[in-house]
């Protein structure tokens, strides 16, 4: 607490002693409910680099992102997981969020749906989960309708790829509840992810296994269309570390990444990946 004057020169006042005596200082602060660093923005200013720790209450892993950095990037993240002697870095981000592996069991008969996701310039595999039920929301019979609840997936983005689904693959989910889930907390920002989140809803709606072991990585465009993503030979390389055997990707005319282990499908549509 205090003016902005007063943490201006309390923030100066560390600034020196840290310069003078050549150690580094932290300062440890609180968010506001809409995720910002609370009081005024005087104090992101003069530091050299702000950090978040992020994290769900029940979840046991921790996410540490930089928002502002003036000697590296921005667009990295630190992984972290809770143990009894306090928080470890986590060696191997993918497999604590894919949550697949080629040993794992099956959940519910359906398979989940993985993609690899970029997180600055480290590939991250994560674990895409849906739901279509027959379940309703509301006050009664007469004023029931159709749940649509998304756990780290943009809603504007969802609707589209539903629209897709259901015009260019025959895949028509509007009279069923439906109920995705990123694992682990995270939020997916990238159009890559697009196609597995379609192949997570169309495996639950058709009550089809997904292929045990098998990745999906593209962009999906209005016209059902798969789209080549940036780092693809990264990302796919990175679904063979952690054990995945396939891996589904958007058909180029300049071929596809040829990597050992791991057997790389091309497909040009939706309707094209839901049938391999």
């Amino acid at each position: 607490a205090g003016s902005v004057s007063q943490i201006r020169e309390c923030a100066i006042a560390l600034l020196q002693l840290a310069k003078n005596y050549r150690i580094a200082t932290f300062v440890i602060g609180h968010v506001t409910k809409m995720g910002e660093i609370a009081g005024p923005r005087v104090l992101e200013h003069l530091v050299d680099v702000v950090l978040y720790l992020e994290g769900e209450r029940f979840e046991h892993h921790r996410l540490l992102r930089s928002v502002k950095n003036r000697y590296g990037a921005t667009d990295e993240i630190g992984v972290f997981k809770m143990a009894s002697g306090g928080l470890q870095p986590v060696l191997n981000p993918s497999e604590l969020f894919s949550g697949l592996s080629t040993d794992s069991g099956e959940s519910g008969g359906i398979y989940p749906a993985v993609t690899a996701t970029m997180e600055g310039t480290r590939p991250l595999l994560v674990e895409i989960q849906a739901l279509c039920s027959e379940i309703q929301g509301g006050g009664g019979e007469k004023d029931s309708k159709y749940i649509r609840s998304a756990n780290g997936v943009n809603f504007s983005r969802l609707y589209m790829l539903l629209a897709v689904l259901s015009k260019h693959a025959g895949i028509y989910v509007g009279n069923r509840s439906l109920f995705i889930n990123v694992t682990g907390g995270l939020r997916l920002q990238e159009p890559a992810t697009d196609l597995a989140v379609l192949m997570a809803i169309a495996s639950s709606h058709l009550d089809r296994k997904i292929i045990r072991g098998t990745a999906f990585i593209g962009e999906v465009g209005l016209g059902g269309e798969l789209r080549s993503v940036g780092q693809l030979e990264r990302r796919v390389s990175e679904a063979q570390k952690v054990g995945f055997k396939r891996c589904i990707i958007p058909y180029s005319s300049s071929g596809h990444p040829q990597i050992e282990g791991i057997e790389v499908i091309p497909a040009k549509n939706v309707k094209q990946a839901i049938d391999k």
